[in-house]
């Protein structure tokens, strides 16, 4: 569908494969990378498998979703990246989500990620506004949705999967209605 890959200065953004399966595992599973998002921790690789699909049918679906993030060139997966449709306060928008092994964390491929998901959702899909919802402990993660373009929405906080969500958000484009 033309939008299975992504490609940065530093980074390969591509749908995820089978073969990502363990690498889903492998963040997914480490207490760190899910320390604010407790319910998003895996602990076997079916349930692995499960997510995989969850992201395949979202793909399938919409013909975009979550990028497994690779270095630039090869390498192994360094983490996740991507848009998934969801319905927030009675709208369609665009969940933006990030997830990367702690070995990489600091380095700015999170932002660099992030920032390519966000562009890519302004030139194709303008129709629908972004958010990323942030844990209030979670700073690096509000640095990252900042820095890749949006922008605190306090008036959209309020109760999310593991607690309490503050919102960032990039509304609809100008000239675009939802």
């Amino acid at each position: 569908m033309g939008h299975e890959e992504l490609v940065t200065r530093r980074l390969s953004l591509r749908r995820p494969a089978p073969g990502d399966i363990d690498a889903i595992l492998a963040i997914h599973r480490d207490p760190r990378a899910c320390a604010h998002n407790p319910s998003d921790q895996l602990t076997a690789r079916d349930e692995a498998e499960q997510l995989f699909h969850r992201w395949d049918a979202h793909w399938s679906g919409h013909g975009f979703g979550y990028w497994t993030v690779r270095p630039a060139g090869a390498g192994e997966p360094v983490g996740f990246c991507g848009l998934k449709v969801v319905e927030f306060r009675r709208q369609m928008v665009l969940n933006l989500f990030y997830r990367f092994a702690p070995a990489h964390w600091g380095a700015g491929l999170a932002t660099e990620a992030a920032t390519a998901a966000v562009e890519w959702a302004a030139a194709h899909r303008p129709e629908h506004s972004v958010i990323a919802r942030v844990r209030p402990a979670n700073h690096a993660s509000a640095k990252v949705a900042a820095r890749a373009g949006l922008t605190r929405a306090t008036h959209l906080d309020g109760p999310g999967y593991d607690g309490h969500d503050h919102i960032f958000h990039r509304p609809v484009s100008a000239g675009q209605h939802r």
